[in-house]
This record gives structure tokens, sequence and C-alpha cells, in this order.
């Protein structure tokens, strides 16, 4: 499932493509937290940085809550590149910038939530390339007009609840250009040498609700 990100436009009902830091000090005690932060860097193309919260919310995707928060423990995010950008449609990421280490995840697919929330703007979700087929990716959703997608199964697993303007200036120019099959196979190498400009994750980590301090 190398290259199935441009099945889905904005425009047409098909299914979104793509496979459908928590410090190590803290790993442990981080685990039961729903808060996420993330720290991103290349905002608008520019060495500009900003942070985004996303709050999961386990009632919604109990299956997807726990893998995303396997994935924060294990630093999975840091250095992840927002590949593929639709405006007023979605951003997605997901593939880690080390192949080797995505390639540990590519068969730990997990099985489909039940869809019990719509994808509002500012929802995240898995991306699939069919049924019971997550692993990684995921968009979040920055148009208004995405509750198709609730048919076609994609369930949200959260929603960002701080930075939404934020998430508004991850660089868009790039579009879809990036290809996922070279993304899998070289990593960060490939983005790096074309895509220069391309927004990137540098930190995600678990934080206390209500609190601003690192767990």
């Amino acid at each position: 499932n190398n290259n199935n990100n441009n099945n889905m436009k904005q425009e047409s009902h098909s299914e979104l493509g793509g496979e459908r830091a928590l410090r190590r000090t803290n790993e442990k005690s981080a685990g039961g937290s729903d808060i996420i932060v993330f720290e991103v860097d290349n905002l608008d193309g520019e060495e500009s940085t900003g942070t985004f919260t996303v709050k999961l919310e386990s009632a919604w995707a109990p299956l997807g809550v726990k893998r995303f928060k396997e994935l924060t423990k294990k630093e999975f995010w840091n250095g992840c590149r927002f590949f593929r950008v639709v405006p007023n449609f979605i951003v997605q990421f997901g593939i880690n910038g080390d192949p080797d280490i995505q390639k540990t995840w590519r068969d730990k697919s997990i099985k489909d939530d039940e869809v019990l929330h719509s994808n509002e703007r500012g929802t995240v979700t898995f991306a699939t390339s069919g049924p019971n087929t997550r692993t990684t990716q995921m968009f979040i959703n920055t148009g208004k007009r995405n509750s198709f997608l609730d048919n076609q199964g994609f369930s949200p697993i959260g929603t960002v609840v701080s930075g939404m303007d934020v998430v508004d200036k991850i660089f868009a120019e790039y579009g879809e250009k990036a290809q996922q099959g070279k993304i899998q196979q070289k990593g960060n190498e490939y983005l790096e040498k074309n895509f220069p400009k391309m927004t990137f994750i540098s930190s995600a980590y678990f934080e206390k609700a209500g609190d601003s301090t690192r767990v």
C-alpha cells in the first residue's frame, strides 16, 4: 500500500488515499493522557514554528486512539512531514522519516472503528486503503464539507482543540506531488531533497488536560 493517496479528490467521493514527543524519560507516565501537543516547523514554507493540540476521544474510536497513543509514546511522529495538503479539504501525515521504522508498522494494521463522529473541520482521522487497513497515516480535516467521508468508513479519533490557525499554515504549495512509494523507500532523504519547504513535526508529546506541563 505504498501508492494509494491519489484516489480521493475533494470534488469526488472516492476513498481517501494513503494507508488508511513524548520525551523518552516520560514515556511510562504519559500513557493515560488524551491531550497531545504537536510542535511544527516550516509553517508557510518558512522557518517559522507553531503548535497545535489534539484531544483524543476514546468513545469515538477506541482502537484508533490506542494506536495513536502507541505511536506517540514511541516518538513516531517526530520528523514526520505533512506530505499531502489539499486546501480546504485535508492535510495528511504519518509516514516516518526513517524507512526502517516505517517498515516495522507496515503490516500492523488495526481493525476499523465504527464511525460515531462526523469528519468536521479540525477532526483527526486515520487514512486507509480499504477496510481494516489503518496503520500510521493520519489526516486533519481542514474543510467544512467533509461529512461525505463518514459514509466511507473514516472514523475520527479526536479533534484539534487549539492551534487550528497553525494547521491552516501548513505549507500547501506542494499539494499532492510527493510520491508515497518514494517516501516509504527513502523517507525524509527524499522529501528534504525534493520538497525542502514542507512543514514537519519537530516534536509530539502528551500533556495533562488543563495543564501546559509535559507529563
